[in-house]
């Protein structure tokens, strides 16, 4: 994209899920801020905050919140009932493993523990998730300084090395689970050997278009409770974007707003299963509400009070910060662990080192 700005073909408009602050310190983006405003007014304010700490910059909106999404933790609630685990006992991250343990009967082909620490979105969202819950910091308030190297950090690694490689809780992990990809967890899930996995409302969807026998046995869960007792998850956006110097920029701003019109929107709403959710607070209707008994549960993750914003949390995000996935650092760190290559200790030094060396490489000088 950043290619055809500067060779002075770029497209009108697009719609995408890429991280904002990085395209804009590419320089590659128009001001929206008009188009947002507009919006603002017709439909009520953007949800979730995180939307608003991604693309307004300096003042000004570079991208407009087109929907809203959020991933969840979806569990076998039969498999759930077999053992006697109510979900409304499920808490932190021990509780979600003892549960996903408990389940799990590799005889019957059943294993608990659907999420990877590999190289993949999902990796990355799960490790960095995780870490935030043991009170780990990649950055602090000011998003410019790496705090990732810490006691609480090094506990979360420990834990995940110990879920990973402990003879414990060895039956509940699927086979070849370190070397999952982003669909992987999809696949198994809908299979049916799956008791617990996190991801995007994806498979709760292709569970439901394709009649899946799974569907009507998943619980949608929130994500695991922070040591702290926060909840930190929150909804993520998709973005239409115009790009710099594009050639039809008015006719964009039409489309835009056309695609918003609720008689447009909500249609999409229905048929988008839970993956497409409005980005105004106004749009959730109870037209929309009413589409599917989960989206209640989905409406709370993106209405969470914590403005929690992934890697940058407590901080909103950076260009810097979206290099830390850009070069897999935490799923590279978590292989050195499993692997034996390195402790824990030495794994957790190694990946501040390299944010370090993408922060200051950025002008972020720290020492």
């Amino acid at each position: 994209m950043q290619a055809a700005v500067q060779a002075g073909n770029p497209p009108d408009v697009a719609y995408h899920t890429l991280q904002i602050p990085q395209l804009y310190f590419l320089d590659v983006l128009e001001d929206v801020t008009d188009v947002v405003e507009e919006l603002i007014n017709r439909y009520g304010a953007v949800v979730p905050v995180a939307a608003e700490r991604n693309a307004f910059i300096e003042g000004r909106w570079w991208a407009v919140p087109f929907i809203s999404n959020s991933g969840a933790w979806f569990a076998r609630k039969d498999w759930l009932d077999e053992a006697g685990i109510d979900p409304a006992s499920l808490t932190d991250y021990n509780s979600y493993r003892d549960a996903a343990l408990q389940v799990s009967d590799p005889a019957q082909n059943r294993f608990g523990w659907g999420v990877t620490v590999n190289r993949s979105g999902d990796g990355h969202g799960f490790i960095t998730h995780c870490i935030q819950c043991f009170g780990g910091r990649f950055v602090d308030e000011t998003g410019e300084r790496v705090t990732f190297n810490s006691p609480e950090t090094l506990a979360a690694v420990q834990w995940l090395a110990e879920t990973y490689t402990s003879p414990e809780f060895a039956n509940m992990l699927p086979p070849g689970v370190a070397s999952w990809t982003d669909t992987s967890n999809n696949e198994a899930y809908l299979a049916g050997t799956l008791g617990f996995t996190s991801n995007a409302f994806s498979v709760y969807a292709q569970a439901k278009r394709d009649n899946n026998p799974v569907f009507p046995n998943t619980a949608v869960l929130q994500s695991p409770m922070a040591n702290s007792g926060e909840r930190l998850h929150s909804g993520g956006n998709g973005w239409f974007t115009i790009f710099k110097g594009a050639q039809n920029a008015d006719a964009a701003k039409e489309l835009i707003l056309y695609m918003l019109d609720p008689a447009n929107f909500t249609t999409m709403v229905k048929d988008g299963g839970g993956l497409f959710l409005p980005a105004y607070k106004n749009l959730w209707t109870d037209e929309v509400l009413s589409v599917d008994p989960n989206f209640a549960t989905l409406q709370e993750l993106i209405f969470n009070e914590t403005p929690y914003t992934g890697q940058a949390y407590p901080a909103s995000p950076n260009a810097a910060i979206a290099g830390i996935d850009s070069q897999s650092i935490t799923s590279q760190m978590m292989a050195n662990v499993i692997n034996g290559s390195m402790t824990a200790e030495q794994a957790v030094e190694d990946a501040t080192q390299k944010m370090v060396q993408i922060f200051e490489e950025l002008g972020l000088p720290q020492s």
